[in-house]
C-alpha cells in the first residue's frame, strides 16, 4: 500500500518492459516525482498549491540489460551506440529507480504482487507493487529484432549478421515487404552498396498488411528501387535451401511459388508474427491473440481486479493504428499522467482528469536509405528533408537516448 509521510506519499511503480513505452512511463513519473514538467507534455505542467509531492519508487523490469534501437544490424558503428544499456542511462540513475534484469510470470492483480525471475537465477521472487504498467511490447523472432538479453551477446549475434551480409558475394535475399523488410532491404544497401539487395514480397504492392494508401505503398516502392534494391512482387518464398558451388561456397537457392528460383549468399525472413509477450497478465485482461485488453485511459478492463492500478502501453494493446515508436512513447506519457492523477485521487480525494488515447487511423515514417516516406491522413509526403524531420541523421537514436 502507499506509504505516507508527512506531506510526502510513497507510491512503488512496477513497469514491465524497458523499450519506447516503458521508458516513458519511467521518465514521466520521474519528472512528476522531481516537480518538473514531464518532458512529453504538450504545456507546461504546474501542479496545484494543494497537490502533496508523490516519492515515485520506479521499477522497471526487462529480460535484456539494455534498450535496443531498430536497424543495428548493417553498421558496427551503429550497432555499438543501438544498445543503451540501463546502467549508463544518465538520466535514470536515481536513488528511486531501479532496474532488474529479469522475466515476469505472473502478476496478482487483486493483491498487486509480480512473480520475477531475476536472469541468471533459478528462485523466483515476488515484487509488491501500487501500480503496474505492462510495457512488454512483442515478441518477434531474428533477424527482425536481436535475440540476445545483455549486450555482450547482442554485439557478437550482430557483428556475425553484418559479416555474413558484407561477404555476400552472391547477394542478400530479404523476404516480406512490410515496413521491417523496406527499412532492412534499404539499410543493408546504404551501408554495403557492393552488395547485391533483393527484397521479395507476396503481394503486388508493398506494405499490403496495412491499411495505408497506394500512394503511400507505391512511393516507398520508388524510394526502395531509387536506393538500388531490387525489388519482386507477387513473389512468395516458398523454401530457401543451401547448395553447394563450384568453388566450395555455399549460397542458397530461393524458391518462389510462382516457380522462380534465385540464389543468394543470405536470405533474411523480415515476415514474423508478432506474439504478445503478456503471459504473466491474467488471461481475461487478454485478447484471443494474446493482446491486452485497455481502455481509452489504457487501464485494464474493469472487471479485472484492481483495474484501476493496472496499465498496458505499446505494441502488446489492443487498440487501433499500427504499432509505432511514437506511439508508444505518447502512450507510455499517458500512464504516468494518470497513474499520477489516480494516486491524487487516492491521497486528497481529486477529481482526476485523465488523458485518453483516441482511435488513430492508419500512419507510418519508413526510413529508405537516405530518404524517408511519412504517411497519414493528411497524406504522403517523402525525401531527404523527411528523413531529416523524423529521423535525423542516426534514425533519432540520440534523441531516444537523451
Amino acid at each position: 500500500m502507499p506509504s505516507a509521510s508527512g506531506s510526502v506519499t510513497t507510491i512503488r511503480v512496477l513497469i514491465a518492459g524497458g523499450s519506447y513505452a516503458g521508458l516513458a512511463v519511467a521518465v514521466n513519473l520521474l519528472d512528476l516525482h522531481r516537480g518538473v514538467s514531464p518532458r512529453m507534455h504538450p504545456e507546461p505542467f504546474v501542479p496545484e498549491q494543494d497537490w502533496p509531492h508523490i516519492n515515485f519508487q520506479i521499477t522497471v523490469v526487462d529480460e535484456r540489460d539494455g534498450f535496443s534501437a531498430p536497424l543495428a544490424m548493417a553498421d558496427s558503428a551503429y550497432r555499438n551506440r543501438a544498445w543503451a544499456r540501463f546502467r549508463d542511462m544518465t538520466d535514470l540513475q536515481e536513488e528511486n529507480v531501479t532496474f532488474v534484469h529479469g522475466s515476469l510470470s505472473r502478476v496478482d492483480c487483486a493483491a498487486k504482487t509480480a512473480t520475477i525471475l531475476r536472469h541468471g537465477s533459478n528462485e523466483p521472487a515476488t515484487i509488491e507493487y501500487d501500480y503496474f504498467c505492462a510495457a512488454t511490447g512483442c515478441r518477434r523472432v531474428w533477424p527482425v529484432v536481436p535475440q540476445s538479453l545483455t549486450f555482450e551477446d547482442y554485439l557478437v549475434e550482430t557483428q556475425k549478421h553484418i559479416d555474413e551480409a558484407g561477404n555476400a558475394e552472391h547477394g542478400v535475399l530479404v523476404v516480406g515487404g512490410g515496413a521491417v523488410g523496406i527499412e532492412m532491404a534499404a539499410e543493408l544497401k546504404l551501408l554495403m552498396p557492393h552488395v547485391r539487395v533483393v527484397l521479395a514480397h507476396s503481394r503486388d504492392k508493398l506494405l499490403s498488411s496495412e491499411g495505408l494508401s497506394d500512394e503511400c505503398k507505391d512511393v516507398s516502392l520508388e524510394l526502395l528501387k531509387e536506393a538500388g534494391v531490387a525489388v519482386l512482387l507477387n513473389h512468395r518464398l516458398e523454401s530457401h535451401n543451401p547448395i553447394e558451388t563450384a568453388d566450395g561456397s555455399i549460397k542458397y537457392q530461393a524458391k518462389f511459388t510462382n516457380g522462380e528460383t534465385l540464389n543468394v549468399s543470405l536470405v533474411i525472413v523480415g515476415v514474423s508474427q508478432s506474439i504478445p509477450a503478456t503471459d504473466f497478465l491474467p488471461a481475461e485482461a487478454r485478447d484471443t491473440d494474446g493482446r491486452v485488453k485497455i481502455r481509452s485511459n489504457l487501464m485494464l478492463p474493469a472487471d479485472i481486479a484492481n483495474a484501476e492500478y493496472h496499465y498496458c502501453a505499446g505494441d502488446a494493446t489492443k487498440w487501433s493504428g499500427i504499432k509505432r515508436c511514437g506511439g508508444a512513447m505518447r502512450a507510455g506519457h499517458l500512464v504516468a499522467m494518470n497513474i499520477h492523477e489516480h494516486a491524487l485521487h487516492d491521497i486528497i480525494d481529486h477529481t482526476p482528469r485523465y488523458g485518453e488515447l483516441s482511435e488513430i487511423p492508419p500512419m507510418i515514417v519508413l526510413a529508405v536509405a537516405k530518404k524517408a516516406v511519412a504517411s497519414g491522413p493528411d497524406g504522403t509526403s517523402a525525401g531527404e528533408d523527411v528523413l531529416q524531420k523524423f529521423f535525423s541523421d542516426d534514425l533519432y537514436l540520440s534523441g531516444l537516448q537523451k
